[in-house]
């Protein structure tokens, strides 16, 4: 097996352990597990890379990114079931399906916008990526801080997608040296090992008895 191969399924591996606890999680909680921003840009990027890739040859990551797509279905109807929850108790059920599907049409948007940009290009998967990736990061922290402790996260969630990212960031930034790639990579680390930092302190702190993480 090659280097690049093994990281290839380390990442899809990861990201699959996330997508399936999110999805655990989520449903035994009764809410959701994954920031609906960040779950809206991936459904985006899965689906038009998925489809990419099954009309040029992109290989194993193709099929690593058609599970993906179908494992972020679930966590999305997790979200239609529990989300609204969350949100203000003025929004109706009409209008939290005009949210989700105006984040939707924004996330494909944005992915759309890295196409027209650079084309169906290695560089435009892996830029949005890694700049969602980032962005996601950011969103679990918010998610603690936002929900007051560690309810629908998971350790699990935190370290599987620390390493689904490091894993692509060796494979796309070191290996052929792309700054972008290195530098959005080491920011996406240092803040998902922040977060696993504060779900481990949440799990010590006074109100850690009353929430569950896995």
């Amino acid at each position: 097996m090659t280097l690049e191969l093994a990281l290839t399924l380390v990442s899809g591996v990861a990201w699959s352990v996330v997508y399936v606890a999110a999805i655990r999680i989520g449903f035994r909680d009764r809410t959701y597990a994954m920031p609906f921003g960040a779950l809206a840009l991936n459904l985006a990027w899965e689906f038009l890379y998925t489809y990419d890739g099954f009309t040029s040859p992109w290989g194993a990551q193709t099929w690593v990114n058609l599970v993906w797509a179908c494992l972020d279905v679930v966590i999305l109807a997790s979200y239609l079931r529990f989300g609204r929850r969350d949100l203000p108790s003025f929004v109706t059920r009409p209008m939290f399906g005009v949210w989700v599907v105006g984040m939707l049409g924004v996330a494909f948007a944005v992915q759309g916008l890295f196409i027209a940009e650079f084309g169906w290009s290695l560089k435009a998967a892996e830029y949005s990526a890694f700049l969602q990736n980032l962005l996601m990061s950011v969103l679990f922290v918010q998610f603690y801080v936002l929900r007051g402790g560690p309810r629908g996260q998971s350790l699990v969630i935190a370290v599987a997608k620390w390493l689904g990212t490091l894993a692509p960031t060796i494979l796309l930034g070191v290996l052929p040296g792309n700054v972008f790639v290195i530098g959005i990579g080491a920011l996406c680390s240092v803040v998902d090992l922040a977060y696993i930092a504060l779900l481990l302190w949440g799990r010590r702190g006074p109100s850690a008895g009353s929430m569950r993480t896995v």
